[in-house]
């Protein structure tokens, strides 16, 4: 696994969700190795299974962006190409698309997914949310968490939404969507953290980035259910 930014796109308790991910394969006998890459470093494209990115102040988010653009972005898209899982939470889900902008100000984007992000003057939109996604097909699950954000993110025509919102405010608080989706690139504005929430979003991400066909070996799961079921009430559901 490789963490982009680590000491600068960690608030919301990214941390968690890479601890999520680490103990979850090391239960399993799975092994398990984390690498970071900040500002200046070149990204090797082959050198990790999965690639983070969390959510940062906007001063750091706008380091982290141009950075990206100018040292990360070709390499983040042959990643994504060959089938590596990308997970961006927050501030990392607005840099996914095509560019965020800030009034007179505008941040580049790595160009993975066809989105667009917006500061807008209204109220920011916090609250809990929980959103109703198909990783599988035909199997529906809820992922809640907590959002935060002053961004509003519309989807382009070639984008697909993450999750339908079951309650919350999504994107941008009017259509109805949450996040995006496309292969194996997800963005979302879901933290809090996210992954000890959604235990079992944590298992298909591990899965899917090591590109396994038969299911993960069971854990005993009992305190992670009891957190999601906990995180989907705060949402009100």
């Amino acid at each position: 696994m490789c963490a982009l930014y680590p000491d600068l796109m960690n608030i919301y308790a990214d941390r968690g969700n890479l601890l999520m991910l680490e103990r979850r394969c090391r239960w399993r006998g799975l092994g398990f190795s984390l690498s970071g890459v900040g500002i200046g470093d070149s990204l090797d494209a082959d050198g990790a299974d999965l690639f983070y990115m969390g959510g940062g102040q906007d001063r750091d988010q706008a380091l982290c962006a141009r950075d990206l653009a100018e040292h990360k972005r070709e390499a983040l898209h042959e990643a994504a190409g060959r089938g590596a899982v990308v997970l961006a939470v927050c501030g990392g889900y607005q840099l996914l698309g095509d560019g965020y902008e800030l009034g007179e100000d505008s941040l580049p984007g790595a160009g993975l997914v066809d989105v667009t992000t917006v500061r807008s003057d209204e109220a920011r939109l916090i609250g809990n949310v929980a959103i109703e996604v198909e990783l599988t097909p035909g199997e529906r699950r809820t992922l809640a968490g907590f959002e935060n954000h002053g961004g509003r993110t519309h989807l382009g025509p070639r984008a697909t939404a993450l999750g339908r919102v079951l309650r919350g405010r999504g994107n941008n608080g009017v259509d109805g969507y949450e996040g995006v989706r496309d292969g194996n690139v997800i963005g979302t504005y879901l933290h809090g953290p996210l992954l000890p929430k959604n235990a079992w979003f944590a298992d298909w991400l591990i899965a899917t980035a090591l590109g396994l066909d038969v299911p993960l070996a069971a854990l005993d799961d009992r305190l992670e259910q009891l957190a999601h079921a906990d995180a989907c009430r705060a949402a009100g559901l």
